[in-house]
Parts: C-alpha cells; sequence; structure tokens
C-alpha cells in the first residue's frame, strides 16, 4: 500500500493503554512526557471510567483523565469494553483493540503487565493488547479488512504498582528525571485517588529508588515482551548497577 506524504513524515506514535483513568499517569506517566518533549506523539486508550472505584464518579474520572493527559502532551480517548472490575478476556475484545493498533499505527505499545496480583482488570487487560498487537498483523481477520495490517515495533509493559513488577524479570529503565514536574503535575491531576491515598508519594519513591539503583535521579522501569533486537552492541546503553 503507498502511503501519503503525510503518513510518511508522520513522527512514530506511542500508544497506551489503561484500564482504568489514572492508570498510564501512574504506571508510565514520566515516560509519556519525556516522548512528548522530545516531540514525538503519545495517544492513551482508557478502557473504563473507573465506575467501581470507591473515590470519584465516571464524570470527575473522565475529567481528570483529560486533565493529566494534557499535563504529559498526550491525546485521549475512552472506550467502552466490560466495565471497570468487569473486564473479561474475550476474542472480540482483542480484535476491537487490534483494530485501533491498526488505526493509530503506533510504533510502541505501553500497556500494563500481566502479573496476577494487582487489579484483575490490569493483567487482563495486558493479555488483551498482547494478543492485539499479534492479530494486528494478520491480514484475513474479517472484522479488521477496513484497515490494512500494522506491526508494531515493540510492546513494553508498565506496573502501576510494585506487586505489578513481573518477578526476575529484567526491566529497561529510563531516566525521568528532567519530567518530573509535568509527571507530578499529571499524577496530581487525578484528585478524586490522591485525595484518599498518597499514590504520587508511592510512584515518585518507586522511581527515586530505581533512580538510586542506576546512578540517577528518577527511573521508570518498562518490561519488554520480546528480546530487544539491536543493530550494535553502541545501542545497548549503559547498565543500571551504579550503587
Amino acid at each position: 500500500m503507498k502511503r501519503s506524504p503525510k503518513s510518511a513524515n508522520r513522527l512514530p506514535l506511542l500508544l497506551a493503554f489503561g484500564a482504568h483513568p489514572d492508570d498510564i499517569e501512574f504506571g508510565c506517566g514520566g515516560i509519556i512526557a519525556l516522548e512528548t518533549q522530545a516531540g514525538r506523539p503519545a495517544h492513551f486508550i482508557v478502557c473504563s471510567l473507573g465506575e467501581s472505584a470507591t473515590h470519584g464518579t465516571p464524570d470527575q474520572r473522565d475529567a481528570e483523565a483529560r486533565r493529566a493527559a494534557s499535563c504529559l502532551g498526550a491525546t485521549l480517548e475512552f472506550i467502552e469494553l466490560d466495565g471497570d472490575a468487569r473486564l473479561e478476556e474475550r476474542s472480540s475484545h482483542a480484535i476491537k483493540l487490534a483494530a485501533i493498533i491498526r488505526q493509530q499505527r503506533p510504533a510502541m505499545v505501553l500497556a500494563p503487565t500481566v502479573v496476577e496480583n494487582q487489579h484483575p482488570d490490569h493483567a487482563r487487560l495486558g493479555r488483551l493488547v498482547r494478543d492485539a498487537a499479534r492479530l494486528a498483523r494478520y491480514g484475513g481477520i474479517k472484522e479488521l479488512h477496513h484497515s490494512p495490517p500494522h506491526t508494531i515495533s515493540q510492546l513494553f509493559y508498565y506496573a502501576v504498582t510494585p506487586e505489578a513488577e513481573p518477578p526476575g524479570a529484567l526491566p529497561v529503565l529510563l531516566d525521568v528525571s528532567p519530567v518530573l514536574s509535568a509527571w507530578k503535575s499529571a499524577m496530581e491531576a487525578h484528585a478524586s485517588q490522591v485525595s484518599a491515598r498518597n499514590y504520587v508519594e508511592l510512584q515518585l519513591t518507586r522511581a527515586r529508588l530505581r533512580g538510586l539503583r542506576a546512578g540517577i535521579g528518577h527511573a521508570i522501569a518498562l518490561f519488554p515482551n520480546d528480546p530487544l533486537l539491536l543493530d550494535s552492541l553502541a545501542q545497548a546503553g549503559k547498565g543500571a548497577r551504579r550503587f
């Protein structure tokens, strides 16, 4: 398929999926800010309005999410699956997410980790996004015939909570020290949540501990779904053991 000049010159898109309105910001908001401040676009897909949460109404959560995305320089859309705390793993959901991947045509995709010991919507969405990224490549799925197949470069998982970090997995660390202000503002935009628990301090402390180990200020971990393919060892960067 011949690409138009506009699509040919389009900067690589980062597409991030969240089960609830605050997942992306708390789990990897600093990484989003890094990308957008470098001029690369980011788009959020949020799969519920957090309607089962103890704090905040769906309308509040919607408004908070939009303010938070703006703080990070990202765009946002909500989609309907099964609702908060009701997400099921269905092939129809994976196909729906695959259609979004084909439409958005991202280079990189972020999703919650598939570790079980966390909010069940997180792990289920992570598996659905993993399946969707694969289905987006297949040309014979009739529900997807309206758009051409698309292959992403990499799927990375983010951990919303410490318990969601895959045990024994070596992460990729990104230095988010330069964007702490934007990240903190995005987390604080979720006022209905941070007024109940100190989620901002939790995430900043996690990032500080990662940063200390790496000899930097703050770092956020991502976990690749597939091995990273490098053209040269020069692309490998530095090891994180600096403490």
